[in-house]
């Protein structure tokens, strides 16, 4: 293998690259717009909950409960209702997600020590909206049942005691933000897109102008021709991770917490894996549109279904989560959310690293047995 020729392979991709304006601004900017975009729409957690309240009884300490529920930002009061029969109206028109009931007989059960019962009715339709409001609510009346409960104690001159403090602290996302959760999964995501459908079309390209006939006379082997296309692309990937994860931090306050010099190499490491995705579907591909098709399918669906970008692994069939293997996003991302929110050391991701290697070299050695042969049949 000739360092010169690699060189001059990588010399003219660099001069196409910054000759195309318009396309380097794209492999640019593009990701950093896809991370803010991506952001904020893939974005699990729930505020500002419509809440109707059915208050029979109106005393003051229903009112302290809606005043409980309405002083957070996670529940919004839109209005009341005065009969049941509008609740049916309420939630089949999207009025509300909740109706918050209280019976008449709230504040005389309580003070009568008799189970008092508060009624949520929730929007079922999507279920995990439906589940944190429920959460909420839960939270919500468990504190005003808590407070009220010291308050009659404390009237009566009894000291209260709790058996078990039950205190969660929760580390690496102690907000439990779930945008944190999801950065690493969308800059794994941008990158492998953005990564092999560019080397993808860089190399089409050569067959559709006919100047890879050219190349091939040469002395020029396929290994030494593959390493200088796809070296400028791995370069310009890293700029967008670095510009991904400042943005990161200035959109989202994502900050790395673990080494940056394990993370550079993770990621280079990664890129390599995904250029080779790009290699093998220009070997395969005699267009640029087919290329761009086909890496674009081969990427961003595995990328955002399979990976644990969005839905839980564990969660899956045991099939599926064999299948899962497919996409190198499903590593990278593990190793992206242990350094960059956990701050661990190579020791706690070194198989992630490994299996990302052994991709890599899978698919680029597939991609020159196939290129080698074509070329022995032309």
């Amino acid at each position: 293998m000739n360092l010169k020729r690699i060189r001059a392979i990588a010399k003219k991709e660099f001069k196409h690259l910054f000759r195309d304006i318009r396309m380097l601004s794209i492999l640019l900017l593009f990701p950093v717009f896809l991370l803010g975009v991506f952001g904020y729409a893939v974005n699990f957690d729930v505020h500002h909950i419509k809440i109707v309240v059915y208050d029979e009884e109106n005393s003051k300490i229903s009112r302290e409960f809606i005043n409980s529920l309405t002083k957070s930002t996670y529940f919004d009061l839109v209005g009341y209702i005065n009969s049941d029969s509008q609740i049916k109206e309420i939630l089949d028109e999207k009025k509300a997600q909740c109706v918050v009931v209280i019976p008449k007989d709230f504040s005389r059960k309580f003070y009568s020590k008799q189970e008092a019962k508060i009624q949520y009715l929730i929007d079922g339709v999507d279920g995990n909206t439906a589940n944190i409001i429920q959460f909420y609510s839960t939270a919500a009346t468990q504190s005003l049942n808590a407070k009220l409960t010291m308050e009659v104690l404390s009237r009566a001159g009894i000291k209260s005691y709790v058996p078990i403090d039950l205190r969660p602290i929760f580390w690496f996302n102690p907000d439990l933000k779930s945008t944190r959760f999801f950065i690493p999964g969308l800059i794994a995501m941008i990158l492998i897109i953005t990564a092999a459908v560019s080397v993808s079309l860089s190399l089409v390209r050569e067959k559709e102008r006919g100047t890879i006939e050219q190349i091939n006379v040469s002395s020029i082997k396929s290994s030494e021709l593959l390493i200088g296309k796809t070296l400028p692309y791995v370069l310009l990937a890293l700029v967008n991770a670095a510009m991904i994860l400042i943005a990161g931090y200035i959109l989202f306050d994502v900050v790395v917490k673990g080494s940056y010099s394990l993370l550079f190499l993770s990621t280079l490491i990664f890129l390599i894996a995904s250029t080779s995705i790009g290699i093998l579907v220009s070997v395969v591909s005699d267009s640029q549109q087919i290329a761009f098709s086909i890496a674009t399918m081969v990427t961003m669906l595995p990328s955002f279904i399979l990976s644990g970008f969005v839905f839980p692994i564990e969660s899956m069939p045991v099939i599926i989560q064999v299948i899962t293997n497919i996409t190198p996003a499903k590593f990278f991302i593990n190793v992206l959310r242990a350094i960059v929110l956990r701050g661990v050391g190579v020791f706690a991701i070194w198989d992630q690293l490994l299996y990302l290697i052994l991709y890599a070299s899978i698919l680029l050695g597939a991609a020159i047995i196939i290129y080698n042969k074509k070329e022995v049949r032309g």
